[in-house]
């Protein structure tokens, strides 16, 4: 049995698992809201899935684990439901790419500029897997709750790594 963040020792209640894991939920609905959908309506269908599934939860994977699949794949839904018909984007402007006690001057508004177009280029799995990586998450966690084995996400995100330079680098010089 996989343990990422919480022992399975004594079993947590639905309120300890939301109270543990509501900022990332918000953080992951901030990522994946785009107009009209707003990050609080995708914050409560999540957390209505982790109420509505908790009681299921058999603990094959860490509850921190399970929260961010859940999250992952309602915000993907909701915004796959959007998206029909339109041109597929993330708003990936609500991730903190500059330490929040140091205000970003202009170069660092041109980096992260920079960076957060080249990160809208790249595809929704992708995206995903950065997302995860953004949020700290080590490669065996992220391949638990993408269903990726841990050698692919490394080799994934090697890719990624490479893309976003490629891409980041003309605009910067």
């Amino acid at each position: 049995m996989e343990n990422f963040g919480h022992k399975h020792n004594a079993p947590m209640t639905f309120e300890q698992v939301l109270e543990s894991n509501k900022e990332k939920i918000y953080r992951i609905s901030r990522v994946y809201a785009v107009a009209p959908l707003e990050p609080q309506d995708l914050f409560q269908e999540v957390v209505y899935q982790i109420w509505k599934s908790f009681a299921s939860f058999k603990g094959n994977s860490g509850i921190d684990t399970w929260v961010y699949k859940i999250a992952l794949n309602v915000c993907q839904r909701s915004k796959l439901k959007l998206d029909k018909g339109k041109e597929k984007t993330v708003r990936l402007d609500s991730l903190q790419f500059v330490p929040a006690e140091v205000g970003p001057d202009k170069s660092q508004q041109e980096r992260y500029r920079a960076l957060h177009d080249c990160i809208a280029t790249l595809n929704e799995a992708d995206q995903s897997l950065l997302v995860l990586l953004l949020e700290g998450l080590p490669y065996k966690q992220i391949a638990t709750i993408t269903g990726l084995t841990e050698n692919h996400v490394a080799v994934k995100m090697k890719r990624i790594r490479k893309l976003l330079f490629d891409c980041i680098t003309p605009k910067l010089a």
